[in-house]
């Protein structure tokens, strides 16, 4: 069914334009949402020089095509509106034959709130991969809930156009879906009362540098080196040397694990086709040309990100704060303004990578100074074994609790999960206090995940209790702490929570890179 719905999407929006054409971007579609209250930028191609006019609700506005034949114009802000209405876009065709004016209509078109969302895998699981899925899915009828499914692949260059189209959720159409985007706009539909829209622009297993523009990996010179070893890193694999050690590894293999089955014993590890994976996922910036640059200038309410797991496997976890930061700076700058943007920490999970997966967090954590953003803690929603958790309802529910709160103003109990302010040392006592602390407090029993180091820096299992909203952390055996950790395991034993019920965030004290 997925493969048909791909082919569907390839047919209806596929094909190439030309400036001749008069054609509007592949995101305006059937059943789309525009975004409720901002200026809402319309764009296309046509004829150097051509007047285009669109029309909705009430409103005629008109542009003149620019020498290269793209026109953009925005309407005026709106209300949210559930009305089925049209927006019909007509050219003068002044450049060709003005005797036949051209015209294209967008149907099922609604006015409410717009979210991106982006990332790889976690953003990309579908409905009917979440827990309770059959339930899920047959309770979906929600037409006034739509979702753009962006099906583009990786580009070396920027391109102006891509593949997608938008659906209207019901049980049929669900289960395709983002479970996460699903969930966290299901919630904000029944909260706001208005129709949502849901873009997913998302690829399994693709690092961040595959989301970064080229520009703004140029914008500083680490970040610039390290684009630069990534493309050297790709020339490498996909040289003809590395294919036929590669091959040569493969053939190996072969023997190797038929001899294994033959004997009764396991399978070798199967050499790691390092060019295949990279003709899959791209080169660095692949992605933000094929999936993300087609999407600018839409206009949308806010972006919420799902990626982490391929970075963390790297040895320098830390620079993800750096590559976070730049480009939520960088996609900001495009669209033009301080979209908020959220994220979500990394779960609980056996990565069996020593301390990566823990520095990830710290790094996500981090990227919070950036003005604007907020991260869904998902510390105690991962499993062990499996790095697509399918308890993605909670983590829906989380991004809609900072939406609403810090976005739209609405009183909520909380936004976010405790976070790390500051920390003092007192005596044979570290005191720490915390954001989005109100009523802090253990899940259940006493609190757990707390250890605590002297100057050896040698961590021990701490106690800690808590006292007007801050937590106090010792242990006998440490005379003169230096430092705290709290849930700094890969799939750590941890319970502090606020009011709300919401985690804290994993944290050290003793951070550095």
């Amino acid at each position: 069914m997925i493969k048909k719905l791909a082919l569907l999407v390839a047919t209806l929006c596929g094909s190439a334009l030309t400036a001749a054409d008069l054609s509007i971007s592949y995101v305006f579609t059937d059943h789309m949402v525009l975004q409720r209250e901002k200026p809402v930028a319309v764009w296309g191609w046509a004829n150097a020089g051509e007047t285009v006019t669109v029309e909705f609700a009430d409103q005629k506005n008109t542009t003149v095509a620019g020498p290269d034949g793209k026109w953009l114009l925005y309407l005026s802000p709106m209300p949210a509106s559930f009305e089925s209405r049209v927006i019909k876009i007509s050219g003068s065709n002044s450049a060709a034959d003005a005797s036949k004016p051209r015209s294209i209509e967008i149907k099922d078109v609604l006015v409410g709130e717009v979210w991106l969302g982006s990332g790889q895998s976690n953003m990309e699981l579908g409905v009917d991969y979440c827990l309770n899925a059959k339930e899920e899915v047959a309770n979906a009828n929600y037409p006034n809930i739509r979702f753009f499914f962006e099906h583009s692949k990786h580009q070396n260059d920027p391109q102006a156009n891509g593949k997608g189209n938008w659906i209207a959720c019901s049980p049929k159409t669900v289960g395709y879906f983002s479970g996460t985007l699903y969930f966290m706009g299901r919630q904000l539909h029944k909260e706001l009362n208005v129709p949502i829209g849901l873009i997913n622009s998302s690829q399994g297993g693709t690092k961040i540098e595959s989301w970064m523009s080229l520009e703004a990996q140029h914008s500083d010179d680490f970040l610039k080196q390290h684009y630069e070893a990534l493309v050297q890193y790709g020339k490498e694999v996909t040289s003809e040397e590395s294919r036929k050690k590669f091959l040569e590894e493969l053939k190996a293999w072969y023997v190797a694990d038929e001899k294994a089955k033959a004997e009764g014993k396991p399978s070798p590890h199967k050499p790691y086709d390092a060019a295949y994976d990279l003709e899959i996922k791209g080169p660095p910036c692949g992605l933000f040309n094929g999936k993300i640059n087609p999407l600018i200038p839409y206009t949308i309410r806010g972006v919420l990100w799902y990626q982490g797991e391929a970075n963390a496997w790297g040895k320098r976890p830390w620079l993800y704060t750096k590559q976070l930061s730049t480009l939520i700076y960088d996609w900001r700058k495009r669209w033009g303004e301080e979209l908020p943007f959220a994220w979500v920490q990394l779960p609980g999970f056996k990565a069996n990578m020593g301390e990566g997966w823990q520095y990830m967090r710290e790094s996500m954590l981090k990227a919070l100074v950036v003005p604007k953003t907020g991260m869904v803690v998902a510390i105690d929603v991962g499993e062990e074994n499996n790095i697509h958790p399918q308890n993605k309802q909670v983590i829906g529910q989380r991004f809609a609790l900072w939406a609403l709160g810090e976005v739209y103003g609405k009183d909520v109990a909380e936004t976010s999960g405790p976070l790390p302010q500051s920390s003092e040392i007192q005596g044979d006592k570290v005191i720490v206090s915390f954001r989005h602390a109100s009523g802090l407090r253990a899940r259940d029993g006493q609190l757990k995940g707390f250890t605590i180091a002297g100057p050896d820096q040698n961590f021990v299992p701490a106690q800690a209790t808590i006292e007007n909203d801050k937590v106090i952390v010792y242990s006998p055996d440490i005379k003169n702490p230096v430092a705290v950790r709290y849930a700094w395991s890969e799939v750590p034993e941890c319970n502090l929570v606020n009011g709300a019920g919401l985690p804290a965030s994993p944290f050290r004290t003793d951070g550095g890179n």
